[in-house]
């Protein structure tokens, strides 16, 4: 597909069985590249306050930081469609405050839609942003945000009544006015099933391919996370062995002597050299008047 992508095309997408992709991104250079590079979907997601403010969690994060990130990557992206992920305590409260804040991430960041977690106990914040005209992208399974409640970041569905609630939650999001719903770490099998139940998108991560579409964060996917990669990520480059690499390589160059070069220097827009002398011979006698 050419051209900017929609909640039309992309269930278009899902109703062919075509498979989505989507990455998440929080700078304008990094969106840039996801965009050329074909991504169906970027998410902005909270996950920022791990990856890029070096938090142990994504609660810490602000709707005003939401807005600086997204309004960035919202730049670099021609085609892919932009979801603003809706932090820790900015829809919570009640379908009030759940609107004022989806409403700020699109209004102040041009973004295409909003992310929040949360299954059937977050739907009338749900259908009072889908009653505004903003598209909704749920988030039901391992919920970041609620991460001292799961104790960790935990497989959920196990067993089959945590099995049928997520079944439950995902019909009643979906019911809500979700248009995607984000399965995070939910058994294959299960992922599987209520993405043969409902008529929403399903976007796994670590939830099997049997999902409409996968998420990852880029930083993981590229090997720029440090030692530690979850278990549902796939390392696609190592991009952070390559970068760390690089910096030490310019900082031995710099310390070396060994650049820059004339190559990187502009050299024809010197002076001539009679007219440097006097130059410094002026300002080395004023220097030693000062001294004196």
């Amino acid at each position: 597909m050419s051209g900017k992508y929609t909640v039309t095309s992309l269930l278009e997408m899902k109703q062919k069985g075509e498979k989505i992709s989507q990455l998440t991104c929080y700078d304008y250079s990094t969106a840039r590249l996801v965009d050329a590079a074909g991504i169906n979907t970027v998410l902005v997601g909270d996950s920022l306050g791990m990856t890029m403010q070096g938090y142990e969690n994504t609660l810490p994060v602000t709707l005003d930081e939401m807005i600086c990130y997204g309004r960035s990557v919202v730049r670099g992206c021609q085609n892919a469609f932009v979801i603003m992920d809706m932090p820790f305590m900015s829809y919570q409260v009640s379908p009030a405050q759940a609107l004022e804040s989806a409403g700020r991430l699109i209004k102040e960041t041009g973004a295409n839609a909003v992310k929040l977690e949360g299954g059937a106990a977050v739907t009338e914040q749900i259908k009072a942003i889908v009653d505004a005209g903003i598209p909704v992208c749920a988030h039901i399974g391992m919920t970041p945000q609620s991460v001292n409640v799961f104790g960790g970041f935990k497989v959920q569905g196990k067993g089959e009544a945590k099995a049928e609630q997520l079944l439950k939650d995902a019909l009643a999001v979906q019911e809500a006015g979700a248009f995607m719903v984000v399965l995070e770490c939910v058994p294959p099998k299960l992922a599987a099933l209520i993405t043969r139940q409902v008529d929403m998108i399903t976007i796994g991560i670590g939830a099997g391919v049997e999902c409409d579409g996968q998420v990852l964060v880029y930083q993981d996917m590229l090997g720029m996370s440090g030692d530690f990669t979850p278990k549902f990520v796939r390392r696609f480059a190592e991009i952070g062995e390559a970068m760390q690499q690089a910096f030490a390589d310019y900082d031995a160059q710099v310390k070396s002597g060994a650049f820059p070069q004339a190559a990187q220097t502009y050299s024809k827009s010197d002076c001539d050299d009679a007219f440097l002398a006097q130059l410094e011979e002026k300002y080395s006698k004023m220097r030693e008047l000062s001294l004196k």
